[in-house]
């Protein structure tokens, strides 16, 4: 039986570069998916549904493919925060972060089309933001610019200097693609990154 192939469905080149880790051939497109959460949609089915979509997306076009699909949004107070994609936002959401615990939800499918098999899990991050000066925040996203990513921080870059401390079982949730979740979808499938 030929081994299946991989899409990912993401345009991040965070999660191209995390799933590089696996040492697994992957191809990659970009979804255009509407990220706007429903009408009284949790952060945790807001990121189960968009990872989901994205994944559907690529069913027709890719059907001999294991196709990924990932999405990360912010919880805080109550509100769902995606990508700030401007600097007076990310100011605004890192001022409002400082001191404070910040949860990353992260929603993953892994979609086998050929059998209409999705393999669907949402991982929980908790981040404990230290007490940040307004110049330290300028001065984060003048080096980092952080503007594409959820909470306007980069985890894997300068942006673990914000933090006094992280919670959670995949630091790679973090970063937006749940490697460990993965691994066990990716085995159910077949594919084991050690074979």
């Amino acid at each position: 039986m030929e081994k299946l192939k991989i899409l990912l469905a993401s345009s991040s080149p965070y999660r191209r570069n995390l799933l590089e880790k696996l040492g697994i051939a992957f191809e990659w497109a970009s979804p255009n998916v509407d990220e706007t959460p429903l009408l009284k949609e949790s952060p945790s089915q807001l990121a189960h549904r968009l990872a989901e979509t994205k994944a559907r997306h690529f069913a027709s076009k890719f059907p001999n493919h294991l196709i990924i699909g990932s999405d990360q949004v912010v919880s805080f107070n109550d509100l769902t925060l995606g990508k700030p994609h401007t600097r007076a936002n990310a100011t605004a959401q890192l001022k409002s972060f400082c001191n404070q615990e910040v949860t990353f939800v992260t929603g993953l499918c892994l979609l086998n089309p050929a059998v209409n098999r999705a393999q669907i899990c949402v991982e929980s991050y908790k981040v404990k933001f230290r007490r940040l000066t307004d110049t330290q925040i300028e001065n984060y996203l003048i080096r980092e610019k952080p503007y594409d990513c959820a909470g306007s921080f980069k985890a894997e870059g300068l942006g673990i200097s914000l933090f006094d401390r992280l919670e959670g079982d995949d630091p790679n949730t973090l970063i937006g693609l749940p490697l460990i979740a993965l691994t066990r979808m990716l085995i159910n499938e077949g594919i084991d990154p050690l074979d």
